[in-house]
């Protein structure tokens, strides 16, 4: 029997925190070893671990998986969360690419200026609700059904869900106007695995301290826009 999937991180969100979400949503148990030294980051450089010299890794099925893209393709194929068909998985990809753009205003809030924050909430808040929040609304209005593709729960989801609660946090009443993402979000935090990682205690990680970054910068040595993607 195939160990636990192992994460290799930080202990904070960054780019590991869309796998986390996904693994949670397929009711997969996960291991995390957290990078704190740059003597753990280069171990697993020496050892091979890491193929184009980054993280996120996760060591799953025998593999040492980097590209936090790739990653989330394996998991969710491997645990039915990518469509039935091939239609299916260009809409899963279209929904998780848009999420995507926003999830980049929302990744690199932590590593900002204070001032340089108070602009990129506003800009994360207008972005979400003038083209990304709209366009889901859209698509679930048009269809009628529980989830984005094929009335089915997929990565698109759990995707979405994630993004709606970080930018809840840069401006919690931020759903007032789309009744459709209001009933998607109680929607899917009911389902039974992600309820249980919205829970105190799980895996789940809060919003990044301050703390989390001066550990990112020391271990890459600062070069964190170019190694932790």
């Amino acid at each position: 029997m195939a160990g636990k999937p192992k994460l290799y991180y930080f202990d904070g969100r960054g780019k590991m925190e869309s796998i986390r979400w996904l693994l949670a949503a397929a009711g997969v148990e996960f291991e995390e070893e957290f990078l704190e030294t740059r003597e753990q980051y280069e171990k697993l450089l020496q050892g091979g671990s890491l193929l184009f010299q980054q993280v996120p890794m996760v060591e799953i099925d025998g593999m040492k998986m980097v590209q936090s893209r790739a990653i989330a393709n394996y998991i969710a194929t491997k645990y039915n969360l990518y469509g039935k068909d091939l239609k299916e998985r260009a809409l899963i990809d279209m929904y998780v690419g848009g999420t995507d753009d926003l999830m980049g205003f929302l990744l690199t809030f932590p590593y900002l200026s204070a001032e340089d924050k108070e602009k990129q909430r506003a800009v994360i808040v207008e972005k979400a609700t003038s083209r990304y929040f709209p366009a889901y609304e859209k698509v679930l209005k048009d269809h009628g059904q529980d989830f984005l593709v094929g009335n089915h729960f997929s990565w698109a989801d759990v995707h979405l869900l994630e993004a709606i609660l970080m930018v809840e946090e840069k401006k919690s009443d931020v759903l007032s106007g789309f009744p459709q993402l209001q009933a998607f979000k109680a929607r899917i935090s009911s389902i039974p695995t992600i309820k249980k990682f919205l829970q105190p205690g799980s895996q789940r990680k809060p919003i990044s301290s301050d703390k989390y970054v001066e550990t990112v910068r020391r271990v890459l040595r600062m070069y964190y826009d170019m190694k932790a993607n």
